[in-house]
């Protein structure tokens, strides 16, 4: 019996955080659940990556409430979260006793399924998170970070899926977290993973280099069993690709999804209209195709937040350098794939390297923490000139990163209570968020961050319009208009305006990175 592809949709996580740093609103993706949970996906990624940190730091919102709200309007659908291992949805590791109550909250609040992976694809790194959900009754996505190097081979990969599978993970997820994955190379590697384990094979990529679409379709004449993608309108560039063109695709294929495509296309009208809300947020940088990543392996959303810090400091003459820099720094660390932190610990170190004019004549505090070893086992030796550079001679751990770390929770529940921050009825859920971003929260949980005004544009033509077929006729009328306008003028990206050496690492940890 030939099994239909099955989908995950990706449009309330990865393709708003990839196409315009993470801002979509939970009052924007109410009125649209009701037809997304008749669709019929597999499940859908509606939490995790930077959607916890961006609704503290940016919407002054609540990403628990957010997540249960998300529950009680997809009834009918799985809800899957983006979880980074050992990180969880921050960014370093946090000690056993914050992952296991993390866990244990975000499934009570909603979360189905867990895709639980590590930036080196440390094992060591992602027990701890895979073995408490388990617990608690969830699903599992143990996940594979995905990319191309002289050490990233079918074989080590396949070797790692064996581990996740033998870690009692549901599924085996292929994160391609930058679009690299050319077709040949989604069919032998889903070729080879299906072979060798028994759990179904889901594969997640980008648009970015434009191989998307392809790779999929090879990765399914392959078997994979599950692909994610995302509503057009937030499909493309350094999203996935496109939740209906992949279903209208495979209507006449012997693997059709059989989803109804013209639901589909009625959820688009939706985000057509709903994206010029936030059109001050959507990077021209991560909309577009971009091949080099095929070198250079920055994410699409890191991408467009380094264009825009070397804008703010006069600096954008060198963004071909740190481009080219990047693949350097990365070789010099043993090839991590580049996922968050990873990507960031490369990305900072590859500006300092052209902004200094030296090469690591500065080093970021996380590039030494990653040459000790504490994230984890780099994929291949670090080059020992460089290491002896950067950690002179102390010597690498080679400990689980997490068995040197003291629990927290005790503590910074004594802290929050004194700061007063805990709210009554939701008591556990604000220690968790105030143990993982203990800068912010605080400030977050006392209603002092008040929303980003977003930029609507007052010629609505469908604000008094009540034919549906007029409004939709009205939607693609108003993204025409703004599409020529854009053309006209110079293109302008909207970011924080911190220091490029200071806070370059904090804005692209929180600006759309997965």
């Amino acid at each position: 019996m030939i099994n239909p592809v099955k989908i995950i949709d990706t449009t309330f996580r990865d393709a708003h955080q990839s196409l315009m740093a993470t801002r979509m609103r939970i009052n924007d993706m109410l009125p649209i659940c009701d037809k997304m949970d008749k669709v019929g996906f597999f499940a859908m990624e509606v939490w995790g990556g930077a959607t916890f940190d961006v609704c503290i730091r940016y919407l002054g919102e609540d990403p628990w409430q957010r997540l249960r709200l998300l529950k009680e309007h997809l009834p009918h659908t799985k809800m899957l979260m983006l979880l980074r291992g050992q990180n969880l949805v921050g960014y370093r590791h946090y000690p056993d006793d914050v992952v296991i109550q993390f866990v244990k909250l975000a499934k009570k609040n909603g979360v189905d399924i867990f895709r639980v992976f590590d930036a080196l694809n440390d094992i060591r790194n992602i027990e701890v998170p895979v073995k408490t959900a388990k617990d608690c009754g969830a699903l599992v996505q143990g996940t594979i970070s995905y990319t191309t190097s002289p050490v990233h081979t079918i074989d080590k990969f396949v070797e790692f899926g064996k581990k996740l599978e033998a870690l009692g993970c549901d599924f085996c997820c292929v994160k391609d977290m930058a679009g690299l994955i050319s077709p040949q190379a989604a069919y032998d590697l889903v070729k080879a993973l299906k072979k060798s384990i028994k759990i179904p094979v889901d594969l997640h990529t980008h648009c970015t280099s434009g191989m998307g679409p392809i790779s999929y379709f090879s990765a399914i004449e392959a078997g994979v069993d599950i692909i994610d993608t995302a509503i057009s309108v937030f499909g493309g560039g350094s999203s996935q690709p496109a939740t209906e063109m992949m279903v209208a695709s495979l209507n006449d294929n012997r693997r059709s999804t059989g989803l109804d495509l013209q639901k589909l296309i009625e959820i688009g009208y939706y985000f057509l209209e709903l994206k010029n809300k936030y059109k001050k947020f959507v990077s021209p940088i991560a909309e577009i195709v971009d091949t080099t990543v095929a070198i250079h392996q920055i994410p699409g959303g890191m991408l467009s937040n380094l264009h825009s810090q070397l804008k703010e400091q006069n600096a954008l003459d060198k963004y071909q350098e740190v481009l080219e820099e990047t693949p350097k720094v990365r070789k010099d660390l043993g090839y991590p794939p580049l996922v968050t932190p990873t990507s960031q610990i490369v990305g900072i170190q590859a500006v300092m390297n052209v902004l200094s004019g030296k090469r690591y004549s500065q080093v970021s505090k996380e590039v030494k923490e990653y040459c000790l070893g504490y994230y984890g086992k780099p994929p291949a030796p670090i080059e020992p000139t460089v290491l002896k550079k950067i950690i002179g001679n102390e010597k690498p751990i080679t400990v689980r990163p997490a068995d040197l770390l003291k629990a927290e929770l005790s503590e910074r529940k004594k802290e929050a209570e004194k700061l007063g921050i805990l709210r009554k009825g939701s008591e556990q859920e604000d220690l968790l968020t105030y143990a993982l971003f203990p800068q912010i929260a605080p400030k977050f949980l006392k209603g002092e961050i008040i929303s980003e005004k977003l930029e609507i544009e007052p010629e609505s033509v469908s604000a008094n319009i009540t034919s549906e077929q007029e409004k939709k006729v009205a939607a693609i009328a108003v993204a025409l208009h703004h599409y020529l306008k854009q053309t006209s003028q110079e293109i302008s990206s909207v970011t924080s305006s911190d220091t490029i050496l200071s806070n370059w690492k904090m804005i692209s940890l929180r600006e759309g990175l997965r």
